[in-house]
This record gives C-alpha cells, structure tokens and sequence, in this order.
C-alpha cells in the first residue's frame, strides 16, 4: 500500500508538472489563434480553402456559416490544437443542424466533418513537439513528418470512404 501511495503521488505530481510546462505554449498558440479569429484572417483562409470545402461538402449552401467554423476547426487541428478546435468544432456541428430537414438523422456533412474531424489532419504537432521537449529530447520536431503523414494518409483514407459510403446512401435511397 504504501508502494501504491507513493506512485499515485508521484504520478500526480509528474501529471501537474506536465500541464505547468504545456500550458504556456498551448496559451501561446490560443492566443495566435483568437488574434486570427479577431483580425478575420480565419475568415480569409476560409475564403482561399472554400473551394476545397466545397468538395467535401457539397450540401452546404454557399456563405453559410459552417464553412467559415470547419475551416477554423481543421485550422487548429492542423497546428496540433485539437482542445481549442473544439468550440469551433461544436459551433460548427450546431450550424449543420440547422441545414437538417432529418433532425434525429446526421446529414452527410454531418458525418463528413465528423470524419475529417476525426481523422484529424496534423502540419506540426505543438502539443507533442512540448511533451518532446518538455522530456529533454534532442531534436522534438523530429515527429513533425511522421506526424504530418500519418495524418495526411487518415484523412484521406476517411474521406474516400465517407464518400464511398454517402454513394451506396444515395443509390439506396434511389
């Protein structure tokens, strides 16, 4: 008992030292992101990625606001943010409901953004490249490729089969 007591404490003050060391670079990145948020330049990657989006959501009328929180919330995914991807994520699921005529039923953006969300597309990894150098390692952006790739391959895989699945959906419902 006494062996278990004392790794619980060790546990829970190795855990408390991790959030003190993450937390100034995740409030530096939060901070990045709300002056984005602020000086609309969220709004302009949404503009340049909306062709994209339009791709992957093609039910979704043009301006409508979803678009603008989708970009936002797989901006942040991609700067390893996926706590403060969050709120834009549910902001976001909220404005896709309101396009559902089936509001027991996800619509296929619905699903489509919770695959993409999912899949969780990764450019640099903050909060693993923190833990790295949090532990001391010598080179804590080595993770950066394997990372980038293994998301990239996640999230295509997922959406060719969302669409895939979204087809045999349609040709059901035919």
């Amino acid at each position: 008992i006494e062996l278990i007591n004392s790794e619980i404490i060790k546990s829970a003050e190795a855990s408390f030292n991790m959030i003190v060391k993450i937390f100034p670079v995740m409030a530096l990145w939060l901070g990045i992101m709300k002056i984005a948020t602020e000086s609309e330049l969220l709004t302009k990657i949404s503009k340049i990625l909306y062709p994209v989006m339009k791709k992957i959501f093609p039910e979704i009328p043009k301006n409508h606001e979803s678009i603008s929180l989708i970009t936002s919330n797989v901006i942040m995914n991609m700067f390893g943010l996926g706590n403060a991807a969050t709120p834009f994520g549910l902001k976001a699921m909220k404005s896709l409901q309101t396009l559902n005529k089936k509001k027991e039923e996800a619509t296929r953006s619905m699903i489509t953004f919770l695959v993409l969300n999912t899949t969780g597309l990764t450019v640099i990894p903050t909060t693993i490249i923190s833990l790295k150098m949090m532990y001391g390692s010598t080179n804590p952006t080595e993770i950066v490729l394997p990372c980038f790739l293994a998301s990239l391959i996640s999230t295509i895989f997922g959406l060719i089969i969302d669409n895939i699945l979204a087809r045999k959906e349609i040709k059901k419902c035919k």
